[in-house]
């Protein structure tokens, strides 16, 4: 890069960073906006590890091509151990579209209502889950339910609960947040409540049905329900911001699996082939087809784009809850897809 284009990004940097910093949006973010787009995924992706982070790994799927694979920075920073793009990693929410994939077959298999209330599934909630009779099962698929979320209680990240009945205690007994149907808030409530109602309608664990129903057929032997299902070692350090320690360990309930096998699955969410007959027009009455997750140490992004035909997931290790970290992973991932649609139409 010339001196000349050096002094004219500072400039531009140093006007932005005068207009915004009233705001007080940090100036990494403001870098990793401003600076000119690399040439190739790759150099992206080591761009990433310029602006903090510990480790990334991407998978790209474009039609047409073979998936591509690129990672930089650490699997383990202790041990200088370098990002595998085969790794294990904790994909938080990113589950929620395969839960949401076996509701709908429950529903289709007509083993489900969709506008049956969770008074009528879980009739012990009654009276302790504000409107449990008139909360239907779409209302909590879709986030609509108004049940608090227990992620949001009282020291969650730094005391979590050690089982599902813990973890649905700490919203017990607390009042809506709204009337069922009348707002949206995302809520974990909703999908732990789904998770129990697969498990007692599938008779079975909810793992083991998304292992039968949805891993098997696509050919998806890395993905797993837990960290007990796993080596510790195949599975990519997280880290806090300000925490030394790898927290790869923390247990927070989050399923696992490579970029790969999510790249695998969400092309087969979208393009229709995951689907028996009656089941897409189900599903997307209900959820999305594209999703992100988020907790201590693991970050993570998986959307499928329809102009260029690409699905691109996206995994980070580092992260904070002061937000800058995640800004800046949606930055670095909209720089990625950047570059793919100028190699399309170049």
């Amino acid at each position: 890069m010339t001196k000349k284009r050096v002094k004219r990004i500072l400039r531009i940097v140093l006007l932005i960073g005068t207009l915004i910093s009233m705001f007080f949006v940090p100036w990494i973010l403001v870098w990793a906006w401003i600076l000119p787009l690399p040439d190739t995924v790759q150099e992206q992706v080591h761009e990433a590890i310029d602006h903090e982070f510990d480790g990334i790994i991407v998978y790209v799927d474009e039609s047409g091509k073979p998936p591509a694979f690129y990672s930089a920075g650490w699997h383990d920073r202790q041990h200088k151990i370098p990002a595998d793009p085969q790794a294990l990693f904790k994909i938080a929410s990113i589950s929620k579209l395969y839960d949401a994939v076996a509701i709908t077959r429950l529903v289709n298999d007509q083993r489900l209502s969709l506008d049956k209330t969770l008074a009528d599934y879980f009739p012990e909630l009654v009276g302790r889950i504000e409107n449990a009779e008139r909360i239907t099962l779409r209302m909590m698929v879709q986030h609509r339910s108004g049940i608090p979320n227990l992620t949001d209680t009282p020291n969650f990240w730094t005391n979590p609960p050690e089982s599902s009945e813990e973890a649905l205690a700490r919203v017990l007994d607390l009042p809506a947040n709204f009337e069922p149907g009348e707002d949206y808030e995302y809520s974990n409530t909703n999908y732990l409540l789904i998770s129990e109602l697969i498990e007692k309608l599938a008779e079975t664990s909810k793992s083991q049905y998304i292992r039968e129903e949805i891993l098997v057929p696509l050919g998806l032997k890395h993905t797993f329900g837990s960290l007990s299902e796993v080596d510790i070692d195949n599975v990519m350090s997280g880290y806090y911001v300000g925490i030394e320690d790898d927290i790869k360990t923390a247990n927070y309930g989050s399923m696992l699996a490579t970029a790969e096998d999510v790249g695998i699955f969400l092309r087969a969410l979208n393009d229709g082939s995951l689907f028996e007959e009656g089941e897409q027009e189900i599903y997307s009455s209900i959820y999305v087809y594209e999703h992100t997750g988020l907790i201590p140490g693991y970050q993570s992004i998986a959307k499928y784009h329809k102009d260029i035909d690409t699905i691109v997931i996206q995994f980070v290790n580092t992260t904070n809850f002061d937000g800058y970290t995640w800004n800046l992973s949606e930055i670095v991932y909209n720089r990625i897809v950047k570059i793919l649609r100028r190699e399309k139409i170049s």
